[in-house]
């Protein structure tokens, strides 16, 4: 099977919390913008993903979030780790397992107050993640 070329460019500073500060332009809920108010410090926290298939029942489990200090966002599920970075209106998600990259694309997406919506619409995937309580604990 031949691996898919991956849309998203280099890793790039500009990541999720990029969109906040452009944030005051809009209302909690709109698509593309996330409100000042609910940006995340950087860190480690705990948080919940959820992923619906299709029309099958939603599976949900734990994750770690790291959010970094010049923007970056990683979501790990186990070995799995999503990167998350905002283009604009988009949301761009490149998936590795380990150290290697095994998907990438673009998404629009939703803020409202904890909880982040997105959804792949290539394979009919929509994701909810929900954060948590900040870990200090974590190095």
């Amino acid at each position: 099977m031949k691996a898919r070329p991956c849309p998203l460019a280099p890793r790039r500073a500009a990541a999720w919390l990029l969109a906040w500060s452009a944030a005051a332009q809009a209302a909690t809920g709109t698509p593309g913008v996330l409100p000042v108010a609910a940006q995340p410090a950087a860190g480690h926290y705990d948080a919940r993903l959820c992923v619906t298939v299709n029309a099958t029942p939603q599976q949900c489990g734990p994750v770690a979030v790291d959010v970094g200090e010049a923007g970056q966002a990683l979501v790990r599920v186990s070995d799995i780790a999503y990167r998350l970075e905002v283009y604009g209106e988009q949301l761009g998600v490149t998936l590795f397992h380990g150290p290697m990259q095994i998907d990438g694309f673009f998404a629009t997406y939703q803020w409202s107050a904890t909880q982040l919506l997105f959804t792949d619409t290539e394979k009919k995937t929509r994701y909810e993640l929900k954060l948590g309580t900040r870990r200090f604990d974590a190095p």
